[in-house]
């Protein structure tokens, strides 16, 4: 009798594993040796760790930490990747670029941060008549040949679901006068009705971000 028991359960089992592999999509793969099967990966080039995760209007959209121009850390900017099951990603153009300042000498590298789904356009960040607008919250890390001036935090919106990006005429928002100040995290506070903002360093205080008409 155990034995027809223990023989019916693996009967089941097998039965289940069967219907929930039938059901289930196909995974991404990929033939080259190196590269992860399921784990998104840029066509080339660095690339660290994930900034600004959001879902909105039927696509997960992945931010990251990344170099356009080489295969070692440096010229950090946001890569951009959409998918819509989280298996199979579609690389879009570099979202955020680091850019030179106006001094000649430096450059503002786009270090890690966070994004979110400005619903209504409350913030007016984007132009009149933008229905929803993504904000992308991020530390702009000031460097001249390898030594960091500055790190403070600034903004980039975007008005078309991510594919193009603005920088925020009136940056950095939020400034300590260091160059030890990075990756801000935004997130909704629904009882106050506003976004906060606690960057992730023990000198900083939070402070309001987003608005929300009630």
């Amino acid at each position: 009798m155990k034995s027809y028991l223990v023989s019916a359960l693996v009967a089941a089992l097998i039965i289940m594993d069967s219907s929930v592999q039938a059901q289930s999509p196909a995974p991404a793969t990929s033939t080259e040796k190196y590269r992860p099967a399921f784990h998104f990966t840029p066509q080339k080039n660095w690339i660290n760790d994930p900034n600004g995760l959001v879902y909105y209007d039927g696509e997960y959209h992945l931010f990251y930490q990344y170099n356009p121009q080489g295969n070692r850390w440096g010229h950090m900017s946001w890569g951009h990747a959409v998918s819509k099951d989280l298996l199979h990603w579609n690389e879009l153009p570099v979202a955020l670029n680091e850019f030179a300042n106006p001094d000649g000498k430096s450059v503002t590298m786009i270090f890690s941060g966070s994004a979110v789904i400005d619903y209504g356009n409350t913030s007016k960040l984007c132009p009149t008549g933008t229905k929803d607008c993504m904000v992308a919250i991020y530390t702009s890390h000031v460097d001249e040949k390898g030594k960091a001036l500055a790190q403070h935090q600034s903004l980039a919106y975007s008005a078309d679901k991510g594919r193009t990006w603005q920088q925020y005429a009136k940056n950095p928002v939020l400034e300590l006068n260091t160059n030890e100040f990075r990756d801000p995290n935004v997130f909704w506070y629904e009882p106050q009705k506003n976004g906060l903002w606690p960057p992730l360093n023990r000198m900083s205080t939070a402070c309001c971000f987003l608005s929300r008409k009630t």
